[in-house]
């Protein structure tokens, strides 16, 4: 059963419910908190949209356990190999900030060790063995995050 919810949006979903409840408990509110948060949500919320576009034109998979049929390098994965993931970070920023969980910021630092642990270092070693040097090229000039 774990296998079948190891997905990015559970744990994002997990990581913003953890970040709502300290911020019901321990509130920190500043007058920006609820305009950078959402501007965050939303510039996460593009981000997401424009790399899964991307990967659905190179007609490869947006699911994490699966193997490539392509390797996306251009547009949005020029700025960073995990475009998506970034976007989440983004996103669970800006909901701490518009719930003012400021204390819950320092989980975002950790939802990206677990993301990049769980599956970004799971998907770079299919990278590898699918495309070998091609993706050892885009790894060498593109960051992991940004």
């Amino acid at each position: 059963m774990a296998k079948e919810i190891d997905y990015p949006p559970v744990w994002l979903a997990g990581f913003a419910a953890i970040g709502l409840i300290v911020g019901s408990v321990f509130p920190l509110s500043f007058d920006v908190n609820s305009i950078i948060g959402a501007a965050l949500i939303l510039v996460g919320l593009v981000v997401m949209l424009v790399a899964a576009g991307q990967m659905f034109l190179a007609r490869t998979t947006v699911i994490p356990h699966r193997d490539p049929s392509a390797l996306v390098m251009g547009g949005i994965f020029a700025l960073s190999r995990n475009p998506i993931y970034l976007a989440d970070a983004l996103v669970l920023t800006g909901l701490y900030l518009h719930w003012d969980a400021i204390v819950a910021l320092p989980l975002v630092i950790v939802f990206m060790v677990v993301i990049t642990r769980r599956f970004i270092l799971p998907e770079e070693a299919r990278l590898q063995r699918l495309f070998g040097e091609l993706f050892e090229d885009y790894r060498a000039r593109t960051r992991r995050w940004i």
